[in-house]
């Protein structure tokens, strides 16, 4: 197989996952996450980009007015779990994508040969690849990886979805640009083979050259693409990752450590369960109750809209105190998180805390989202975990955008931000469209000027 570069910058490497139906989910780990909106099957509707810079609204006329303020789009580019695309995207508000220290130490690990390959691939996903077929692409001019899709295999083999299967990955592929890749199936020769055969045949066609596909089972790999038996005997041939050069130079430049597969990754954003869940459950009461009292204070006042102000401007400053803190390493008690669910489910809220996810301060925000996340309770779930998912695309974590997105979707099928955010990643949109919506100034302005239309059609109706 030809050599190829992984550039390792220490920050968490771009994971994607897609839907296809029957089939396994998609887990893209792009070392590059991908792909140019509309420009294959599957595509969102509506530009992605222009998706990345709208704030989703469960309010239909909010979505239209803060759609309208909104920035126009930026060139589509990749990015990757350990590495930049050779162009840098142009952002709004920041021309930095660094880690919260601003550092950002890149580390070249050269990829030769079979083994290397499978050493690779656990780190390139961030955990341990299970039952599936992963598609690693590279681009020129040094063959570093560009992006990285992982895909469950289908159980039983079934060739119809094993080509729509290898049609998407191809597509993908080829709206980056993407002209050469490898693949390596984990699994029964049962399983993987049809996937193998269905990439050999659709590759091409989309004009992508697989220069390397693997099968590996129970520590022996064997290649659809070598038929020379001096170096790809039909007992294929052994491989051990952990004491690998490979392995060992991921662990020098910082790379965190594998998890042992997909459920581990998922436990990582779960509910929290015994005395801390109990904890939250009180806490989160005495919020709602906060809360009601507030609305009711205001009613009382006869003031139009002003209950909503408020609990939008005390929670707005809430969560930007919680960021604030969580930037400078802090974290926060079970009252002030419940406080912060609460008032999350407010969508002023959520999008003028979506406008200051500064990539510069991603690590920060992945803690603050993660524990809101598992510490919130059924019914404002969505919010947190929306947010994390926003946050680990524009990482370049995908895998953990998807595990943050189906608590989302579990507590609110219809929870527009989620939907969004679910469709861009399925799409392989990459992180480089993760961009802020607008400004906190920006959100403030279009949501004053909803409720000042509202107040004014209210007003007409008397």
């Amino acid at each position: 197989m030809e050599n190829f570069d992984v550039i390792h910058t220490g920050n968490p490497a771009i994971h994607h996952r897609t839907t296809i139906k029957k089939a396994g989910r998609m887990a893209q780990n792009p070392s590059a996450d991908t792909r140019d909106p509309g420009a294959a099957s599957g595509a969102p509707d509506a530009s992605v980009s222009q998706a990345a810079q709208t704030p989703p609204s469960n309010h239909p006329e909010s979505a239209a007015r803060i759609r309208q303020a909104s920035r126009g789009r930026d060139e589509v580019q990749g990015s990757r779990r350990g590495q930049q695309a050779s162009r840098t995207p142009r952002t709004p508000r920041t021309s930095r994508a660094a880690s919260d220290t601003g550092a950002d130490p890149r580390v070249r690990i050269r990829i030769a040969g079979p083994a290397a390959l499978l050493a690779a691939v656990p780190v390139l996903l961030g955990f341990d690849p299970g039952k599936s077929m992963v598609v690693v692409g590279t681009e020129p001019p040094r063959a570093e990886v560009r992006l990285t899709l992982r895909y469950d295999l289908p159980d039983p083999a079934d060739a119809k979805l094993a080509a729509e299967i290898a049609q998407h990955a191809a597509s993908v592929l080829a709206a980056q640009r993407i002209e050469r890749a490898v693949a390596v199936g984990y699994g029964p020769g049962h399983l993987v083979t049809p996937l193998a055969d269905a990439l050999r045949e659709h590759a091409p066609r989309a004009g992508i050259t697989v220069t390397e596909l693997l099968r590996a089972e129970n520590h022996r790999y064997w290649s659809y693409v070598c038929a020379n038996p001096d170096c790809c005997p039909p007992e294929g041939t052994p491989f051990d990752i952990a004491g690998h050069p490979v392995t060992r130079a991921f662990a020098a430049a910082g790379a965190a450590r594998a998890l042992s597969g997909r459920a581990e990754l998922a436990a990582t954003v779960a509910p929290l369960d015994g005395d801390a869940a109990e904890a939250m459950r009180r806490a989160t009461r005495k919020a709602e109750k906060h809360a009601a009292r507030l609305v009711e204070r205001i009613a009382r006042s006869g003031r139009r809209a002003s209950a909503r102000r408020l609990i939008a401007t005390a929670g707005a400053q809430a969560v930007a105190t919680a960021i604030s803190r969580y930037r400078r390493g802090d974290s926060v008690s079970p009252e002030i998180a419940a406080w912060l669910t609460v008032v999350l489910r407010d969508l002023r809220v959520r999008d003028d805390a979506w406008s200051r996810m500064l990539p510069e301060h991603r690590q920060a925000h992945l803690r603050l989202w993660t524990d809101l996340t598992r510490m919130a309770r059924p019914g404002y779930v969505p919010a947190p975990a929306s947010l994390l998912a926003f946050v680990a695309w524009q990482s370049g974590n995908g895998a953990l955008a998807n595990v943050a997105l189906d608590r989302a979707l579990d507590d609110d099928p219809r929870y527009s931000m989620a939907m969004l955010l679910r469709q861009a990643v399925d799409a392989g949109a990459p992180p480089s469209l993760a961009r802020l919506p607008m400004t906190p100034e920006e959100v403030a302005a279009a949501y004053d000027a909803l409720e000042a239309d509202e107040d004014e059609a209210g007003e007409n109706l008397e």
